[in-house]
């Protein structure tokens, strides 16, 4: 198995010890693990430029940072985030992480190898709002073709990792064990569902009239998704 951690912090908080363990408990002994902290140094968040989009990925700015997070990503089969909660909502880091991959939505150039991982996103909070980060980041993954993703959200009443008690430290352990048996039962098996399917019929139907995006047209037609391939079924 190989699995992609995307922490969307520097620092190691409670999302970065949950993420840890979720990934532990998928490693059978031989696993492959990619593992990235985002940089918040601000100069390497997005800023807007629409060259991934308009031009390609290759003229992004932070190329350098964003690509080999991408290409550890399409290699495995398990991606894993996390996120503290801040003011209701992701990072700013994970965020700006996410706005560089806008060029790999379904409406965009959605790359083959996303329609057949796993998705496992996480979040915490001292108090209320993970739950809105977990469906926020899921939202992201679902948009960039990933079939199936679970979600870990916990408020874990507790500002650092050392101050959480042990009755939800047991809750945590509990819920980690079920999340990571549903998403190793998932490797290999996921397909995206109706919804995600629909869309992306829609949007093969916007690109065969696309004049407007000469590079994203081109990229559904090299993939053969303008007349009947699909990127989830095998080739």
């Amino acid at each position: 198995m190989e699995m992609t951690i995307i922490h969307g912090q520097a620092h190691k908080g409670s999302g970065w010890h949950m993420t840890r363990s979720i990934a532990k408990a998928l490693d059978d002994g031989n696993a492959i693990i990619h593992e990235f902290s985002l940089p918040v140094d601000a100069d390497k968040f997005c800023i807007g430029c629409y060259n991934c989009i308009l031009r390609g990925c290759e003229f992004c700015p932070h190329r350098d940072r964003i690509q080999p997070i991408v290409q550890a990503m399409e290699s495995s089969d398990i991606i894993i985030m996390d996120s503290p909660t801040y003011c209701m909502e992701m990072s700013g880091a994970l965020k700006s992480f996410f706005d560089h991959l806008g060029y790999m939505w379904i409406s965009h150039r959605p790359n083959k190898a996303m329609f057949r991982k796993v998705g496992i996103v996480v979040s915490t909070a001292a108090g209320a709002g993970a739950r809105g980060v977990t469906k926020s980041m899921a939202r992201q993954l679902f948009w960039m073709g990933v079939p199936k993703v679970y979600r870990l959200s916990m408020n874990v009443s507790a500002a650092k990792w050392e101050d959480v008690t042990d009755k939800v430290r047991a809750e945590i352990d509990e819920r980690i064990s079920a999340i990571a048996g549903k998403a190793r039962g998932s490797v290999n098996t996921a397909k995206p569902g109706l919804k995600q399917k629909v869309l992306f019929n829609m949007i093969a139907r916007m690109h065969r009239g696309n004049t407007w995006n000469p590079v994203d047209r081109n990229h559904w037609e090299s993939m053969g998704w303008l007349d009947k391939a699909k990127p989830w079924n095998a080739s």
